[in-house]
């Protein structure tokens, strides 16, 4: 992207440094763009930890910021789901880019009555997954990023095995011919529930939380809800009051929400964002450029005569 920018930069006989790529180690970039004052807005992408640091920080000089924070992202399965539509958008949304992407599907919130169908159809499409170099395009999952990744990883199955969850597939860190990084694991399938600690914070790696719910989409919808983020969200069903429950105003309170689709859908050029510990503001869709934008407000007198505020009599 920078060798794009630059090249159409110098077409236009632009300077170089309108547009920049500074890599830093640490946090030392990221505090010099906090603590400038020289700088408006900054947009943050990462933790709900890092963003509070941030905004803390921009709000303590009178700053701006756009925060796209963590994701605990939930789908939810009704009776009237189309199952050929939910378990590959349920995999790829849990498994794709190894579970490293914000809005990757981390909860399943499935109805009693079709929780073994959806279980047993999870636990298949998982078992005929391909982990490896994923610059082949015949697998379905490459590595963690680091050896950190990799421990946060297994330090969160433990602890939700603690809490009383049970791990019906994956959780292993891979080894042999392939997997000499160290960085390779089977993702996770998990029953759980959702007051555990565990399934309530972000695990930034492939761990599927597998929720039962009863009753009817409106329990279904608190349980999706009762989480401090709310970036995206997502619900299979058939029945057109279910769906419009789920986007109406007692409905999901993410930023995004999909019906039959995924939790990492089709979102692409719509206002990307979410509600809560995800931050606030939003990326892309057709007003977001205006969260870059200084707001002035300008008034002329084209007049002879100075009108005042309220139409208010000052003779002097």
């Amino acid at each position: 992207m920078q060798k794009l920018i630059a090249a159409v930069l110098k077409e236009n006989d632009l300077p170089e440094g309108i547009f920049n790529l500074v890599i830093g180690s640490g946090s030392t970039i990221g505090e010099e763009l906090l603590n400038d004052k020289n700088i408006p807005l900054v947009s943050i992408t990462g933790s709900s930890e890092v963003g509070r640091h941030a905004a803390q920080t921009v709000a303590g000089r009178f700053g701006k910021t756009i925060l796209e924070l963590g994701g605990n992202n939930a789908i939810i399965v009704t009776p009237d789901a189309d199952l050929d539509l939910a378990i590959p958008a349920i995999v790829f949304g849990a498994v794709g880019t190894a579970g490293q992407r914000c809005t990757t599907t981390r909860r399943i919130i499935v109805h009693e009555d079709v929780y073994d169908r959806v279980k047993a159809s999870l636990l298949k499409a998982y078992g005929s997954l391909k982990i490896g170099n994923p610059l082949d395009p015949d697998n379905h999952m490459g590595p963690l990023i680091d050896r950190d990744a990799v421990k946060t990883f297994t330090d969160a199955l433990a602890k939700v095995e603690k809490e009383g969850g049970r791990i019906i597939h994956g959780g292993e860190v891979l080894e042999g011919k392939g997997y000499e990084s160290g960085l390779y694991v089977t993702p996770a399938v998990v029953e759980a529930e959702n007051h555990y600690e565990t399934v309530r914070e972000e695990t930034f790696a492939p761990i599927l939380y597998l929720i039962r719910y009863t009753g009817d989409v409106t329990n279904a919808i608190h349980i999706q809800n009762d989480v401090a983020q709310g970036l995206s969200s997502a619900i299979f069903s058939n029945n057109m009051r279910e769906t419009e429950e789920f986007l109406s105003h007692r409905g999901s309170d993410c930023g995004l929400a999909n019906v039959n689709i995924g939790t990492s859908g089709a979102e692409i050029g719509g206002a990307f964002g979410g509600e809560k510990e995800t931050g606030g503001g939003r990326e892309s869709g057709s007003d977001a450029w205006k969260g870059y934008m200084r707001r002035q407000t300008n008034t002329i007198n084209y007049g002879g005569t100075m009108p005042l505020a309220q139409g208010i009599e000052f003779d002097i």
